[in-house]
């Protein structure tokens, strides 16, 4: 028959594994906060990707858009 249990969480500190049920209610807080801390800088780091890429599309717009001026304003004088 199988087995129902639940697995206990484990956490690894300097290569040693401490059980949740062995923790203090202090340990348990300040293990929540960490895990906090890094799902919102995984969240983070995320949004800056999007945010670097879409920087890189306005900015070439941007640099293209000065350069066809550039050379518009270049034919213009060639002309007169």
């Amino acid at each position: 028959m199988a087995n129902n249990k639940a697995k206990e969480n484990v956490v690894l500190i300097d290569d040693v594994e401490l059980k949740e049920s062995d923790m203090t209610d202090e340990q348990k807080y300040l293990q929540q906060q960490l895990l906090d801390l890094g799902n919102k800088e995984r969240n983070l780091n995320f949004q800056l990707d999007q945010i670097r890429a879409s920087t890189s599309v306005f900015r070439n717009a941007f640099i293209s858009s000065t350069k066809k001026m550039a050379d518009e304003i270049i034919e213009e004088i060639e002309e007169k």
